[in-house]
């Protein structure tokens, strides 16, 4: 069976996690910084014509000890055009070092100008060529110091959403979102954002150990179908028993086998979708206002934080914030309960952030 174009085919019975670094290449992406073509053709021609200067000033410093064909010696005309021959590999022999201080020099300065020069010029395709070492290099260093990130299963409308959102509240580093994904496309968009991709199917326990799916804090697995959401969860678990599995399914039927797979919190997609449809025929503005809650960029969200030692003992009901709820020990009771009655040290609120100064939703 053929691979991907791009992506290396291991076999069936091989296990990703045992290979060495260097095979992974291709299977794990690491970002990388993007730099326009213009601006890489241009520090290459400056450091072509940085070359080229200084073995210009070599040559006509030392013009006593080149020999000329036409024997009226060395003007800076001629040391530019012996300099541009020489380091152009082209060598016509008419201007030739005849002394033995200008020979030294060709041999332990000019040449390796010469080497540089032509590095220069042909960078693309070393570049091309070096880069699975350096992708290597990265992978192992990447691997050997990967802990405490997120591992996102699917990269399709769920899970660019769910990255956005980890993103625009600011509490995950892009290079700390890990990718796994078999679409080349999605891959690459999510290489973009300068996030670690994996290519490989996640029901695969070896594809999710290469994410560093044992050391991750979070996993959300938002595949296609329900049936691969559960089997993905069901390894996941296996592989991370503390993580914290955010599963997504399509219909709410399968929410108790994601939960029995061992899903902490499970997000029915089409039912959500469904609620929000339903009321935008009746309170469209209702649906509005969920939304803006929804979107971390802008308006108001949710948002959660430690409280403050002069809240404590206090109701959480009589803050300035608008606190939805408070979280202790793990365990979420909205403001109206009897629990939140009086703030605890520990204890953490939901509340109602305001992202800019948006006073109104306009429909």
């Amino acid at each position: 069976m053929k691979g991907f174009k791009g992506f290396p085919r291991f076999p069936l019975g091989g296990h990703l996690n045992d290979q060495p670094d260097h095979e992974l290449v291709g299977v794990i992406r690491m970002p990388e910084l993007t730099v326009s073509p213009l601006r890489a053709i241009l520090k290459r021609v400056i450091g072509a014509m940085l070359a080229l200067l200084a073995t210009v000033l070599i040559v006509y410093l030392d013009r006593d000890g080149y020999r000329d064909a036409n024997g009226d010696g060395l003007s800076l005309l001629d040391s530019l055009y012996y300099a541009t021959v020489s380091l152009s590999t082209t060598g016509y022999g008419d201007i030739a070092p005849a002394t033995s201080s200008a020979r030294f020099i060709n041999v332990i300065i000019i040449t390796p100008l010469r080497v540089l020069f032509l590095i220069v010029l042909v960078g693309t395709t070393l570049e091309v060529l070096t880069e699975r070492s350096r992708q290597a290099f990265k992978i192992q260093k990447w691997r050997s110091k990967v802990e405490d990130h997120v591992v996102v299963v699917g990269f399709g409308t769920k899970g660019r959403s769910a990255v956005n959102t980890l993103l625009g509240d600011e509490t995950v580093e892009p290079g700390h979102i890990v990718v796994v994904d078999t679409d080349t496309q999605a891959l690459e968009a999510a290489s973009a954002l300068g996030l670690v991709t994996v290519h490989g199917s996640a029901t695969r326990s070896d594809v999710l150990r290469v994410a560093g799916v044992q050391r991750a804090k979070a996993i959300v697995v938002a595949p296609n179908r329900d049936d691969t959401a559960v089997l993905v969860t069901l390894t996941a678990r296996e592989i991370a028993p503390k993580a914290h599995i955010v599963a997504s399914v399509r219909e709410a039927e399968n929410v108790h086998l994601l939960k029995q797979s061992g899903a902490s919190q499970v997000v029915v997609s089409s039912e959500t979708a469904g609620r929000l449809l339903g009321m935008a025929t009746t309170t469209p503005l209702v649906v509005d206002m969920v939304e803006d809650l929804l979107t971390p960029e802008s308006g108001l969200a949710i948002a959660e934080r430690p409280v403050e030692p002069s809240e404590e003992g206090g109701s959480p009901r009589h803050l300035a914030d608008i606190v939805l709820g408070l979280v202790r020990d793990g365990v979420l009771y909205r403001v109206d309960a009897p629990q939140a009655d009086a703030i605890e040290p520990g204890d953490r609120l939901l509340f109602v952030r305001k992202v800019s100064q948006v006073d109104k939703i306009e429909r």
